[in-house]
């Protein structure tokens, strides 16, 4: 049986066996007729509360939350959606655009136009958060478990807060969207290394679609309920990224309805752990360096067995990427236990440790083998990983030595559909 596998701009064929082999991918979900009618009637028939144009005042001012361009959040839609609604009430000068940056860069003027269109850009201040520029940031206590918590100054001086962003799986924070548009999203640096701590990201229930006694999403949520949101904005895609549902309204039950639906659409339940699974990050652009390509084995990490076998097939033609201080981290111990442990004994991290280290976590637990076409064998090693050029073999090999029995899972989108083990309860 063949499978293709989403890889750079081209895609990948992998040959497997059938009788042996479990295939998890995204399912069709048409995205809406009409993306304005949805986005509209999430605004005015919320899932909790009152509609949005109810909420605010003449006068007041508005701060909107929206992610940054590492995402593809319908900017361009869910904006002039919101606008709409505050027209006749609140002037655009009361009204600032917040990129949500955490501790991304911010977005040039080019990038912004792309993001949100013209109109947008031409009407409404839009400002880059930067968690590094003190002046920008606002003190507003501690939060959840002991984080101290610094947000933008501008948000939390606004006289309306509204969060804007879509919903998927996320690697360590359960899901995206809701409450991390205000953190880390607009909070400052100090604030974000707490809440991506060695301890809170080691924690296994730091994983994907796990929200509730996730250490880094409970105070994520702790510090958006504690601090205020006064209507929030999310949205659902499809693999064409197009819109499948919107909700909106009080935060916390809207993020609940959100990732419900987000659940469905991106998570599967699997019966058993594999031997072998093969993984991607979704191909052009996701897979472009192997920074990002974490993500990819992260999702494979969650139904393999202890001791297995991880491929992660991810282009990289950016290579690790050469900026930022996650190629360093990764070398700087001689294995992945040690680069675990380097990490516990450090009180904070720095930015890319997050990342560094749900990457030694999974690498501690099992073999993981990389197929790239930018970064050599030599490269790889200083990160502990191994490199095949020929996927269909190593992925025989690898089963012919764990028997018979031995099974193969692929993920041919990578983390655009994240497997999960169904409870024994319903494996019954």
């Amino acid at each position: 049986m063949r499978v293709r596998l989403a890889y750079g701009g081209t895609g990948l064929d992998l040959e497997v066996d059938p009788a042996r082999t479990t295939v998890v991918e995204p399912l069709h979900h048409p995205g809406a007729a009409d993306e304005a009618a949805v986005l509209r009637a999430a605004l005015r028939a919320p899932i909790a509360g009152a509609p949005l144009r109810e909420r605010v005042r003449p006068g007041q001012t508005v701060a909107i939350s929206a992610c940054d361009g590492t995402r593809p959040q319908p900017r361009h839609l869910m904006i002039p959606a919101v606008l709409a609604e505050l027209e006749g009430i609140v002037p655009d000068e009361n009204v600032v655009i917040l990129v949500a940056t955490g501790t991304h860069r911010g977005n040039d003027p080019h990038e912004l136009r792309r993001m949100f269109g013209d109109e947008v850009v031409d009407r409404i201040r839009i400002v880059n958060h930067d968690a590094r520029d003190a002046a920008q940031l606002a003190w507003v206590g501690r939060w959840g478990d002991d984080v101290p918590v610094w947000l933008n100054r501008q948000w939390v001086e606004a006289d309306i807060r509204i969060t804007t962003g879509f919903v998927e799986p996320h690697f360590f924070a359960g899901f995206s969207g809701g409450p991390k548009l205000v953190a880390p999203g607009l909070a400052g640096l100090e604030t974000v290394l707490v809440l991506h701590d060695a301890k809170r990201i080691g924690d296994p229930r730091a994983t994907w679609g796990v929200t509730h006694g996730n250490p880094v999403h409970d105070d994520v949520r702790a510090i958006a309920a504690g601090t205020g949101v006064d209507f929030a904005f999310d949205v659902v895609l499809n693999r064409d990224q197009r819109i499948v549902e919107a909700f909106g309204g009080d935060l916390l039950p809207m993020h609940a309805a959100a990732t419900a639906a987000a659940r469905r659409l991106a998570m599967r339940p699997v019966e058993r752990r594999y031997e072998v699974v093969v993984t991607t990050n979704a191909g052009h652009p996701l897979d472009q360096n192997l920074y990002q390509s974490v993500k990819g084995m992260s999702a494979a990490h969650t139904v393999v067995r202890p001791g297995g076998l991880i491929v992660c097939a991810a282009e990289c033609r950016d290579g690790f990427p050469d900026h930022g201080s996650y190629r360093e981290v990764l070398a700087s111990a001689a294995s992945p236990q040690a680069l675990l442990a380097d990490i516990a004994s450090r009180p904070r991290t720095v930015p890319d440790q997050w990342q560094v280290q749900v990457q030694a976590r999974i690498q501690a637990s099992c073999r993981v083998v990389m197929h790239t076409s930018h970064l050599s064998d030599a490269e790889l090693a200083t990160a502990h990983l191994e490199q095949t050029s020929d996927i269909s073999a190593t992925v025989a090999e690898a089963l012919a030595a764990a028997g018979p029995e031995a099974r193969l899972c692929v993920l041919p989108e990578g983390p655009m559909t994240i497997p999960y083990l169904r409870p024994t309860e319903e494996r019954i």
